[in-house]
This record gives structure tokens, C-alpha cells and sequence, in this order.
């Protein structure tokens, strides 16, 4: 580790990330696995958005919700996996000390983004099926495009406040990181100065962060739930309840790996098992989640169709023409 002296201090300017395994056989078949999950990851988030934007019949709240969700999903693994995948090929996975503040605060910005998005999709779902002849007016493109700023200025100010106190912090025991990005409490072990204010804020944002998105989950589901219950046709029922189930799978998802990580016991054997509840939800999650409302969304299903018979056709068309011309 590369030290700077300061006064009677002294602090790394460089850390050492533990990575996900030390073990020099797993790096290349580890590397291989998370490439590929990259890659899906990156063609399945920018492809959601694409579609959506392509689509016309899509350009509703609900959707522009979902494109705001693949946005945050694309940049929240984008934020943790190349650094993750360096790591694999090196002897000595190094981030510099801006570096992981900077790969700190984006990725405080995004995992909280995520939890936001998830409950104003909830939001989005009961009125859509509680008040179905206001949603229009409750759902205006003032209102939307308000809570989806909302959002990401909520995140944003999160993430500063946690980062900024961060950097007041003096790092002068050995610079290791036991994990694979540099997340806050692992950041936390490793300080020589007092932590209470950082300890605070983080206990803070936690009740809020921790709370907030999953009562407005609960509460938009159980009056949806309620509202379906008292559809008198099954046809009806199953029609409302299947516009919630690509959002239920994706909240179960995040919200149940999160909470794996940041909810059990510290200690060392859960540390390695925190490692792979964090590499589940900041790099399974968001690869799963285009692919979970692609499958299991009508509406996705069929603009997909319509988007490639129109590719298709216009292959045909070429072809076609091609063939006339040469003719």
C-alpha cells in the first residue's frame, strides 16, 4: 500500500480489494461467468430501453418507470462489475483512493435509486388498478416525470452526504478491503478515526432506506390485492394480478438479497456469505430483471414481436429488392 503523511496522521491512498475469492484456480472460470453476465446484463437493459422507447403503445407511466429501473440496473452493475472482472486478471486487484470513493458514491446513488423506483412502481400499479378512471389524471406526465426526478435527487443527496462525511475519515490501518467494491461498512473497518457521525448517518438512511420503500410496497399491494378480490370473474382477476407479477418477482428479488447482506450477523463466515448476497443483487438482479419483464409481461412480449416481424420484414424487403434490381 502507497501511504501520504499527514501530520500526526497517516492515511492509504491506494486500497487492496479482497475480491470475491482468493483462490487462483476459480479467477479465469470467474471471470468467464461474470463476463457473460455483463454482457447479458448490459444487451438486456439497453434493450428494455430501447424497445420502449420504439415502441409507441409502451409510452406509458408504467413503462417509462420500468425504462428508468433498466437505466438504474445498467448503471449499477456498471458501477461494480469491470472493476469486479479487472480483479479477476490481476495479481493485485488496486483501486485508488478517489477511484473508490467515486465507485462508493455511484453506488450508493443506484442501489438506493433502485429501492425508490420499486416502490413508485408500486405506486403506479394501485392506482392503476384501485383507481383505474383517475389514472390518467393521477398519473399526468407532470406526476411521473416528478417522482422519477424525485428519485434520482433523493439518491443523489443520500449518496453525498454518506461520501462526504466519508472523506473526513482517516484511513491508516492496512488498506484491504474485505470485499470486491468498496461498499461502506467494509470502508468503515479500516478507519483510525472516529466513526460516530459516519455510524449515524448510515443508521439513518438505513431506518428510512430500509423502511420507506418496503411499507409503500406493502401498503400499494395490499389494497391492489384487495381491489382484485373483489373482481367477480377469474378472466378479470387474472388480467389485473398479471400486471403486478414481473414487478412482485423483481422486488422479491432485490429487496430479499439486500436484505440477506445487510440484515444478518457480522462475522466472518457471514462476510463471504455477504459477498455472495451482494454480488446477487448488484450484479444477478439486474442482469434478471429485463429478462423477468420481457418473460413475463405481455405487453413487452408482444412489442418485442412486432419489433423484430418489422426487422424481419425489412431484411425481406432488401432482399427482395435486391433481387429485382439484379433481375
Amino acid at each position: 500500500m502507497k501511504n501520504m503523511a499527514a501530520g500526526n496522521h497517516c492515511t492509504v491512498t491506494e486500497f487492496l480489494l479482497a475480491g470475491l475469492s482468493e483462490k487462483p484456480e476459480l479467477q479465469m472460470p470467474l471471470f468467464l461467468l461474470f463476463s457473460g453476465i455483463y454482457v447479458v446484463t448490459v444487451a438486456g437493459n439497453l434493450g428494455m430501453i430501447t424497445l420502449i422507447v420504439l415502441s409507441s403503445h409502451l409510452h406509458i407511466p408504467m413503462y417509462y418507470f420500468l425504462s428508468s429501473l433498466s437505466f438504474i440496473d445498467f448503471c449499477q452493475s456498471t458501477v461494480v462489475t469491470p472493476k469486479m472482472l479487472l480483479g479477476f486478471l490481476t495479481e493485485k486487484n488496486l483501486i485508488s483512493y478517489p477511484g473508490c470513493m467515486t465507485q462508493l458514491y455511484f453506488f450508493i446513488i443506484f442501489g438506493i435509486a433502485e429501492c425508490y423506483t420499486l416502490a413508485v412502481m408500486a405506486y403506479d400499479r394501485y392506482v392503476a388498478i384501485c383507481k383505474p378512471l383517475l389514472y390518467t389524471v393521477i398519473m399526468s406526465y407532470k406526476i411521473y416525470s416528478s417522482l422519477i426526478l424525485a428519485v434520482y435527487i433523493f439518491s443523489v443527496f443520500n449518496a453525498s452526504i454518506n461520501t462526504g462525511f466519508m472523506l473526513r475519515i482517516w484511513f491508516c490501518k492496512l488498506g484491504v478491503i474485505n470485499h470486491y467494491f468498496c461498499d461502506l461498512l467494509p470502508l468503515l473497518k479500516l478507519s483510525c478515526s472516529d466513526t460516530y457521525i459516519n455510524d449515524l448517518l448510515i443508521l439513518i438512511f438505513s431506518i428510512v432506506n430500509i423502511f420507506v420503500p418496503p411499507l409503500t410496497i406493502t401498503a400499494s399491494y395490499i389494497s391492489i390485492i384487495a381491489s382484485i378480490l373483489r373482481i367477480k370473474t377469474k378472466e378479470g382477476r387474472s388480467k389485473a394480478f398479471s400486471t403486478c407479477s414481473s414487478h412482485i418477482s423483481a422486488v422479491a428479488l432485490y429487496f430479499g438479497s439486500a436484505a440477506f447482506t445487510y440484515l444478518q450477523p457480522s462475522s466472518m463466515s457471514s462476510m463471504y456469505q455477504g459477498k455472495v448476497s451482494s454480488v446477487f443483487y448488484t450484479t444477478v438482479v439486474p442482469m434478471l430483471n429485463p429478462l423477468i419483464y420481457s418473460l413475463r409481461n405481455k405487453d413487452v412480449s408482444v412489442a418485442l414481436k412486432k419489433i423484430l416481424q418489422r426487422k424481419n420484414f425489412m431484411k425481406s424487403e432488401i432482399l427482395s429488392n435486391g433481387k429485382t434490381y439484379e433481375s
